[in-house]
């Protein structure tokens, strides 16, 4: 007789959406294209619906959500990023493909779009491609940043990327990290702070971030929202593996 052993029940929720548009959008050293790869990733094992991933991100040369093209392809993930002699520019490239995802609601499409309202402006320029209720814009807040190290610097920042972008914030996703020293009490704290920038503007904590080491040693109690468990894609130009432009991988 085979004996089959009941699968462990996961510690946390990964998150999940309804609206078939996720902009992630970040300041300069939020984790949010490290973010916005992992929770493709997730995404397209936790759901039966296509999930797409387009790179808008022209302020951060380093991290960028096009660097994992190969790895995401592997699992399913369709990605949207400029080709040829473009796929490393930081010009505003705005491709016909982004905007025709956008406004065919097939699946998910995930927005990574650059850290401050002047790499948001870009997503001005889709125009009326974004239908209310079609979208989420969700702001990835580590407190160990500069001007996201309080409340009213995170509002700030806030406002000016609606301001340029001619959308409004639905969510926050928090993301404190210090890289390699991150530890429990950094992602609780990160948590706790975030929950007050999403309480001053009457907004949900979609989701807490974290790498999978660090959440194995948070109580499942500790955190009552979705958790997306991080697995790092993204490296620093200096830590990438000398290939070609064309035969980059991850």
């Amino acid at each position: 007789m085979t004996v089959v052993m009941p699968t462990a029940k996961p510690r946390f929720h990964p998150p999940a959406f309804s609206r078939s548009i996720l902009i992630i959008v970040g300041g300069y050293g939020s984790g949010k294209s490290e973010v916005a790869v992992n929770l493709a990733q997730t995404l397209v094992t936790t759901q039966t619906a296509p999930v797409a991933i387009a790179d808008l991100d022209i302020v951060n040369p380093y991290f960028r959500s096009r660097e994992a093209e190969r790895a995401l392809e592997q699992m399913g993930v369709h990605t949207i990023n400029p080709r040829g002699g473009h796929f490393y520019a930081d010009l505003p490239i705005i491709l016909p493909e982004i905007k025709g995802s956008v406004q065919r609601h097939e699946g998910t499409v995930i927005l990574d779009v650059g850290g401050d309202d002047v790499g948001a402006r870009i997503l001005s320029s889709l125009g009326d491609a974004f239908e209310p209720g079609t979208f989420e814009l969700l702001l990835v807040h580590n407190a160990n940043r500069p001007f996201t190290a309080d409340v009213d610097g995170t509002l700030k920042m806030m406002t000016g990327i609606e301001t340029s972008c001619k959308l409004a914030f639905t969510g926050i996703i928090s993301n404190t990290h210090i890289m390699e020293q991150t530890d429990a009490a950094t992602v609780l704290e990160g948590l706790r702070k975030a929950r007050e920038v999403a309480a001053r503007r009457d907004l949900p904590v979609v989701f807490v971030a974290g790498v999978t080491e660090v959440l194995r040693t948070i109580p499942a109690s500790d955190i009552t929202i979705p958790v997306l468990e991080l697995q790092r894609n993204l490296l620093k130009p200096w830590e990438r593996p000398k290939l070609g432009k064309d035969q980059f991988k991850i």
